[in-house]
């Protein structure tokens, strides 16, 4: 941590804070995430572990993916943060038993809410749909408050699923646990009556129940909806939100005078007094 100077926090999680910082030497801004270690004793806990072989092994794997996870940088380049959840995902071994618990309640796929523990990655394809619809109707499209409300919500907007369309189904281990009356679902065009055609398209290609049947992220790319109008702009002409030239008295600047840091004695005074 001698390398680093802490700037500012910038969130916090279940497993930790994070912050801003600069590196003494080059100056570089980065974020460092400060672990809750409940006793060193019982050393580096198994999430943080998994985290940091996620980002060792980047290029497969299933993660928690949610709009808070998506950070876009000043020059338009997408970040996706917190590796805590995440899982490498095994293409020799497909079967490979996983925690169900990986995602966000509000963008778990199905068939982890039915307590699947062998899955592929068709999970984060389902959660990209949620972030899709969420970006169009600026809202959730499944704020369950718990696994089987979650499941209710999904069921209420796509219908109850049945084993002809989702032969998977029924080999779930919580399938026989929970019934759910026969509901018809909602019409796309009901669910984000602001999107184009184009988008509602898209949209139905990720949230299908079969996790194969999921739209690939490689042919989602070249869908019709990333060519029609209006067409993406350059990442040069991305709005980028003004930032403030007035800097809080209180933000912490390492090129910033020592002498103007230091509060103003004058500026207490009145606040004893009332003491």
């Amino acid at each position: 941590m001698d390398k680093y100077i802490t700037l500012n926090r910038i969130g916090e999680g279940a497993h930790g804070i994070v912050y801003k910082a600069s590196h003494v030497q080059s100056n570089e801004i980065v974020a460092l995430k400060r672990v809750h270690l409940k006793s060193i004793d019982e050393g580096i806990p198994h999430n943080i572990i998994r985290e940091i072989k996620a980002l060792q092994e980047i290029e497969d794997h299933e993660n928690d993916l949610k709009p808070a996870n998506l950070l876009i940088s000043g020059k338009g380049n997408l970040k996706i943060a917190d590796f805590g959840l995440a899982r490498i995902f095994d293409k020799v071994q497909p079967h490979r038993q996983y925690s169900h618990q990986v995602a966000t309640r509000w963008y778990r796929a199905p068939e982890l809410l039915y307590g699947s523990r062998s899955y592929d990655e068709g999970v984060d394809l389902w959660a990209i749909g949620c972030i899709f619809g969420e970006l169009i109707n600026r809202s959730p499209l499944f704020p369950g408050e718990s696994d089987i409300h979650q499941l209710c919500c999904v069921c209420k907007l796509l219908g109850t699923p049945t084993e002809s369309q989702w032969p998977e189904m029924k080999d779930l281990p919580d399938y026989g646990k929970i019934s759910f009356d026969d509901v018809e679902g909602m019409k796309f065009e009901d669910i984000v009556p602001e999107a184009c055609k184009d988008a509602i398209d898209l949209l139905k290609r990720f949230l299908v129940y079969p996790s194969k049947q999921r739209i690939p992220a490689h042919q989602a790319l070249l869908h019709d909806y990333f060519y029609s109008t209006p067409l993406p702009c350059h990442h040069t002409d991305l709005p980028i939100p003004m930032r403030s030239k007035k800097r809080h008295i209180y933000e912490f600047d390492i090129k910033r005078n020592i002498l103007e840091s230091i509060v103003d004695h004058e500026m207490i005074l009145p606040m004893n007094r009332h003491k």
